[in-house]
């Protein structure tokens, strides 16, 4: 498409938006008297206006029915996390048995390390990207100390760190494959972020799952910047594990409940360890109160406590709202609104002179998904927070960097180009 950086032009294609009519479905906040222009979807989403009427039922029924709440509220709380097996499978490609809520992101990490980090003093090296977001970073380190101490290992030998070479900003496919060979022998588990947070780079999970898993190794995936944001496969791809927050993309609000897959053809895997709790024990027999753990097959089987469900409540109504939509959608408006960005980000560029917008989320679209993050060559924080008290909501990353995500559900390609017009005008003060 032959873009052009006009109002109208802009204008022109949210009228084509089969999507449009969903910003609506969102509540913005305001600055100086207008609605934001929110690019920070990647870091916590918008509240959906139908969110409080979740809340509100989950109240109501706990002020009408207290614990009879449980069974005989019309979202019964027993079995509320039940309702999210299928739009959830579809979001992340799954078997619906797959799917489970719980928690938040890292500490379903940590409960999947359980199962799935299971270090020897052969194989007990840990394969995660450079530049990891610092929470996984610190989770790796955890769980090296704790497993060092046992094996007799240096802690420092763990953790391997996939590089960028010198003078690039992403992370090339080959030299993750060549890792993963490199270190096979050694080599017990590879976690990686679908979606890298600070360059928005998307990563081939099935090439990367298919490769670790020929050496033997279990293959996890953080996808907190790629759940409903990016095409995935994950039962056809054979991923063993994969947890994502629901805050993000998927507009949960603040700190809200994770999601976990764990892959089918480890349900049935009696030797495979798991830190129990009461709500992962046979949901038939739960209430029988017996002593020996009986885990529920599917991925439920890996919850441990009762769900919190107000906090379930928000994430539902979201979840739902992506079932009308469908990825589909999602990702042809999501690859077009970011190449909108990406083009008026270029016309400024060329249209001003000293300044330098490098863009360093790949320009090939099956690398990128909803973020562009761009190095302020030239430029810096005064500029940032420029965008910020003129009601541009961004994300500032060191060294020089901000993070850029126009979110299908609630952009329109005229917040794109109004700011556009904003970026100029802080420019030139």
């Amino acid at each position: 498409m032959n873009f052009q950086n006009t109002r109208e032009f802009a204008q022109q294609l949210d009228q084509q938006d089969e999507l449009f009519n969903y910003r609506e479905e969102f509540i913005f906040p305001s600055v100086n008297g207008k609605k934001v222009i929110y690019f920070t979807g990647n870091s916590l989403g918008l509240q959906p206006k139908r969110t409080k009427a979740y809340v509100d039922e989950v109240m109501d029924d706990w002020a009408k029915l207290a614990v009879e709440g449980h069974f005989y509220a019309d979202k019964p709380w027993w079995d509320y996390h039940e309702r999210f097996a299928v739009p959830l499978s579809e979001i992340v490609g799954a078997k619906p048995t797959e799917i489970t809520v719980m928690n938040t992101l890292t500490v379903n990490l940590h409960l999947m390390m359980v199962s799935f980090y299971r270090p020897t003093i052969k194989k007990y090296k840990i394969l995660c990207e450079e530049k990891a977001f610092p929470s996984d970073q610190y989770m790796f380190q955890s769980q090296a100390h704790f497993h060092a101490q046992h094996l007799g290992i240096d802690p420092q030998e763990i953790i391997v760190e996939i590089k960028r070479r010198e003078g690039e900003h992403n992370i090339r496919l080959e030299d993750v494959l060549a890792k993963i060979e490199e270190i096979g022998d050694e080599l017990a588990l590879v976690l990686i972020g679908g979606v890298n947070y600070y360059t928005g780079q998307v990563f081939d999970m099935k090439t990367i799952t298919a490769v670790a898993q020929k050496t033997g190794v279990y293959v996890g995936w953080d996808l907190a910047h790629a759940a409903g944001n990016i095409e995935m496969k994950l039962h056809d791809w054979n991923v063993d594990f994969a947890c994502w927050c629901s805050y993000k993309y998927m507009n949960s609000g603040p700190g809200n409940a994770s999601g976990c897959f764990v892959h089918e053809k480890h349900h049935h895997d009696k030797d495979l360890p798991r830190f129990a709790g009461w709500w992962g024990h046979n949901k038939e027999r739960r209430f029988k109160m017996e002593p020996v753990f009986e885990p529920v097959q599917g991925a439920d089987g890996w919850q441990i406590s009762n769900l919190p469900i107000l906090s379930l409540a928000p994430y539902l109504a979201s979840v739902e709202m992506f079932a009308e939509v469908g990825m589909k959608k999602l990702i042809k408006k999501r690859n077009l609104l970011t190449a909108y960005l990406e083009f008026i980000l270029h016309e400024i560029d060329r249209e001003i002179d000293g300044t330098e917008f490098e863009i360093i989320t790949p320009a090939n679209q099956e690398e990128r998904a909803c973020q562009l993050s761009v190095y302020l060559h030239g430029q810096g924080r005064t500029l940032f927070d420029y965008l910020m008290k003129n009601g541009v909501i961004t994300d500032w990353r060191e060294p020089n960097v901000i993070r850029l995500a126009p979110v299908p559900l609630y952009c329109s390609f005229e917040d794109m180009y109004e700011f556009g017009q904003i970026l100029k005008a802080g420019i030139s003060k």
